[in-house]
């Protein structure tokens, strides 16, 4: 039944959207911007936003998901937004479409998302993970050794897999390796936080924030790759010293094995198909990624048709494959709560608090100061909603400074466990052995790298820049 209603639900929702989101509006509409920051209705608004996000900070304790506090503060606030539209005497409709606006930025997100959660959905139930997991546990490395194979892995694997996936598989290998090392443990998941959104700077893949970017189209696929050696570094500097910190024993190797399920090689070859054609299209026929990556859940589909009829008529399977039950078991909270962040912000966006933000610190501060204190400020709240907030000033910035606050959004919640989803998530995975506070230990070598990645890209990328002072 649940089943059922998820499918319901995704139909709707994309039903709906074609139904009354006219094409027209999508490309030459502009966000509504009533201008009035500082009137009662703003202010209540924002406080909404605050306390729903204090919510969402807490939910370790209070174990509410964090989706649930958003969601309604949206509401809440597009509320206001079409309340006091209508009271200033604008057209009935400018709310409206203004909501639609932000609506078209997550509709595309979600279809995105969707698709990447069910390929790597089904490639965990084909045992594509599980088997490298084996394989890596098995060979009897050291615990020094495992720790940079987790950390390079998770940097390369990130960029395809995203950064969430990824440190939830490398953490998977470290818990198996480490056992009762729970020193090993900690340090390892840092390391792979740390390597995970490294990794994912530099690929529109990589990351929810890297994604936005992309599909914004200030930055095209081939010039993420300009910020590949800040993020190696961003990396490198503080492995390098936690290295020290690793012990050179040798662990107890494992004798599991597990094998890939028929299939499985095929999905990965899919899902590599699919982004290879999402990054084509979009280039040539300038159609958004979400088409390239629907069509290729349209693909995978068909496959998993094949699938379940091999193993319908295989009596020795225990389960067999449905396509529908990958795409349920996509992480719809995280869906929900980008639904609710993001129009949130569009909503404090039509009282005018963008502008107002964008103002300060893009002209008063100047671009590089305002774009590494993104990179700061996506270490408290999560670096979706602030490069969101960026996305919707869209200062008039030169490729150098859009890549540099891809590149901070992108690495700067490696600062604090909770200022990233793969932290949040290997806090959850460990149940109490790599905590907020055994992060924050090393935040002082993080914050080291974080500088030496932003110093190395002005550097390096010196070209991108337009002359204008730094």
């Amino acid at each position: 039944m649940k089943l059922v209603t998820s499918i319901k639900s995704i139909s709707l929702l994309f039903i709906t959207f074609l139904l009354f989101v006219p094409a027209s509006y999508a490309a030459d509409s502009e966000l509504l911007n009533l201008d009035i920051t500082s009137s009662l209705p703003a202010i209540i608004a924002l406080m909404v936003f605050a306390l729903a996000y204090m919510f969402v900070m807490a939910e370790e304790y209070t174990h509410l998901r964090k989706s649930k506090p958003v969601v309604v503060a949206a509401g809440i606030i597009w509320a206001i937004v079409a309340y006091m539209a209508v009271k200033m005497g604008l057209d009935t409709h400018s709310a409206s479409y203004a909501f639609k606006h932000t609506f078209l930025e997550f509709a595309e997100l979600f279809g995105f998302l969707l698709v990447a959660m069910t390929f790597i959905n089904t490639m965990t139930e084909r045992n594509v993970f599980e088997s490298l997991r084996s394989w890596l546990v098995g060979q009897g490395f050291t615990f020094r050794k495992i720790f940079w194979i987790t950390g390079v892995l998770s940097f390369f694997m990130s960029p395809i897999a995203d950064n969430l996936t990824t440190a939830l598989i490398m953490c998977a290998v470290v818990m198996a390796v480490g056992k009762n090392n729970t020193k090993f443990i900690a340090l390892a998941c840092i390391n792979i936080v740390v390597a995970a959104n490294a990794g994912g700077a530099f690929s529109p893949f990589g990351d929810i924030t890297t994604l936005m970017v992309w599909q914004k189209g200030v930055v095209t696929f081939t010039e993420f790759f300009y910020i590949f050696v800040p993020s190696v570094v961003n990396y490198i500097v503080p492995a390098a010293i936690m290295h020290f910190a690793i012990s050179d024993e040798k662990p107890e190797a494992s004798k599991e094995k597990v094998t890939v399920k028929y299939g499985g090689y095929t999905v990965i070859f899919l899902f590599l198909g699919t982004i290879s054609f999402t990054v084509i299209q979009h280039q040539f026929l300038h159609l958004p990624p979400v088409f390239g990556m629907m069509t290729g859940l349209g693909v995978l589909s068909i496959y998993g048709y094949h699938l379940k009829s091999r193993e319908s008529k295989d009596k020795n399977t225990k389960s067999i494959f449905n396509i529908f039950n990958m795409v349920s078991k996509a992480e719809w909270d995280t869906l929900l709560f980008f639904y609710g962040v993001l129009m949130c912000v569009g909503g404090l966006s039509a009282f005018g608090y963008m502008a107002l933000t964008a103002s300060f610190m893009y002209v008063d501060l100047g671009a590089s100061t305002a774009n590494i204190l993104v990179g700061i400020l996506s270490a408290i709240v999560d670096n979706i909603p602030v490069m969101f907030a960026v996305l919707t000033m869209m200062p008039q910035m030169d490729l150098g400074q859009w890549l540099l606050v891809t590149l901070t959004a992108g690495v700067g919640g490696s600062m604090l466990s909770i200022g990233s989803a793969a932290g949040v998530a290997l806090m959850g995975q460990t149940k109490g052995i790599y905590t907020f506070f055994t992060h924050l230990k090393w935040t002082p070598v993080i914050i080291l790298g974080y500088a030496a990645s932003i110093a190395v890209h002005f550097l390096w990328n010196a070209t991108l820049f337009d002359g204008v002072p730094l």
